[in-house]
């Protein structure tokens, strides 16, 4: 063996140690929240991506959508091919420069929360995705005292995602994972449409 791949197998070794003390670290066993941030893409996807892993795993699995309702969606039509392993829930009204209707956007988050208070009380549901919840609590249509009282009194085993940009820093801080998604490049800035199986 020559001295570079010596050099690399010493590396991946310790590596390897590292990685493996972490592990027998984590012990602890419970749900999570996860919040997924940020102006880039990806978002919405990485959390219907948890979404499908879970159904994989067999777990049930809840839906609300607080603000995408005007148009339908390739996730929506997908998911929707599993009532009895997915309560899915479209409540928003459209993105909200699109409504500029205020009263209707906070009885629509109102309508929409009050469906995922009933999913988070559900302990036979494992993941609870609520989509786009960032920007209705960015707008105060909802109340983060309340948001937060609800996700504290969730079931221990049941694991939250919640997406959307410009996390409130409360519900940053009462996350487990984080993750802040920013733009490098976007293809709507060049002039290209929303893509059927990639934005929509």
């Amino acid at each position: 063996m020559n001295e570079e791949k010596q050099r690399h197998k010493k590396r991946m070794q310790r590596h390897k140690e590292v990685v493996d003390a972490a592990v027998a670290r984590a012990t602890e066993d419970r749900g999570i929240i996860l919040v997924l941030t940020g102006n880039g893409k990806g978002k919405s996807s990485s959390g219907f991506g948890m979404v499908a892993r879970s159904l994989g795993h067999d777990f049930k699995v809840g839906v609300v959508q607080f603000i995408k309702g005007s148009f339908s969606t390739g996730e929506e039509a997908f998911f929707r091919r599993f009532p009895e392993e997915v309560e899915y829930h479209v409540m928003g009204t459209g993105f909200t420069w699109e409504t500029q209707d205020k009263d209707k956007d906070i009885a629509a988050a109102e309508a929409a929360w009050t469906q995922a208070e009933a999913l988070l009380s559900d302990p036979d549901i494992t993941l609870v995705l609520l989509d786009e919840l960032n920007i209705v609590l960015k707008y105060k249509y909802l109340k983060m005292e309340k948001v937060l009282e609800t996700l504290a009194k969730r079931p221990p085993h049941q694991h939250v995602v919640i997406t959307g940009r410009a996390a409130h820093k409360a519900l940053i801080d009462v996350a487990d994972t984080v993750t802040e998604m920013n733009v490098i490049k976007h293809a709507f800035k060049a002039g290209i449409k929303a893509q059927k199986g990639i934005e929509l």
